[in-house]
């Protein structure tokens, strides 16, 4: 996996492209400011880029900013937005950006190095990887609809899971639950959510996107 980095504390910065190197990752390039991101990405067309939200100068929606751009003229390069805040606005402003390929972490994820990579490894792929207190706080102000009301509890406890990147397997064992029943729950979201069959949408992120009002 070919990786870009932005993050303007030079010590976190450097941790992660260690961390990353370390388990057999390409680190392309590792800067401080959203130019050098956009720069970075553009020049190496990584499979995911890793962005802090608020970076130089005013260190307030920069590397958000430039985390768009990105999804928009790159929409190969996943982007895993990296914050010190749950921040519902900005992670809302980047899931409606894109389909596919985005995630929202804390940065105190990193102490688990195992759960960071995963992470990245399914922003890469397509999929999403939200953190766990990113997905209570958007679905929480997401707008009720008539479609989000017929699921059951055990439908939404499946779609919160989801939203947070993990497989109907993961799923399964955090609920204590056959990967069968897993399946029929997932089936049963995709259709009370009407969301179709397609080679060209990964339907989970489609799900997800819709649960969480992006």
């Amino acid at each position: 996996m070919r990786v870009v980095i932005a993050e303007d504390a030079a010590v976190l910065r450097e941790l992660l492209a260690l961390m990353l190197t370390d388990r057999g990752h390409e680190v392309c390039a590792a800067v401080g400011d959203a130019d050098a991101l956009t720069a970075a990405v553009t020049e190496h067309r990584p499979d995911v880029a890793v962005v802090d939200i608020r970076m130089p100068p005013t260190h307030t929606d920069e590397g958000l900013r430039a985390a768009i751009d990105i999804r928009r003229a790159h929409p190969g390069t996943g982007v895993l937005l990296f914050s010190q805040y749950i921040e519902t606005k900005y992670a809302r402003r980047l899931l409606a950006a894109g389909s596919a390929g985005v995630g929202y972490l804390l940065k105190d994820r990193v102490a688990n190095v195992a759960e960071f990579t995963e992470a990245l490894n399914r922003v890469a792929d397509g999929g999403t990887a939200l953190d766990p207190e990113v997905v209570t706080q958007l679905a929480g102000a997401a707008r009720r609809t008539e479609d989000l009301d017929t699921l059951t509890a055990r439908e939404r406890q499946v779609l919160a899971l989801m939203a947070e990147g993990r497989s109907n397997a993961a799923i399964a064992q955090a609920l204590v639950v056959s990967a069968g029943t897993v399946e029929k729950h997932v089936a049963a979201v995709f259709g009370k959510l009407g969301v179709p069959a397609s080679e060209d949408a990964n339907r989970r992120v489609l799900a997800v996107l819709r649960y969480l009002g992006a």
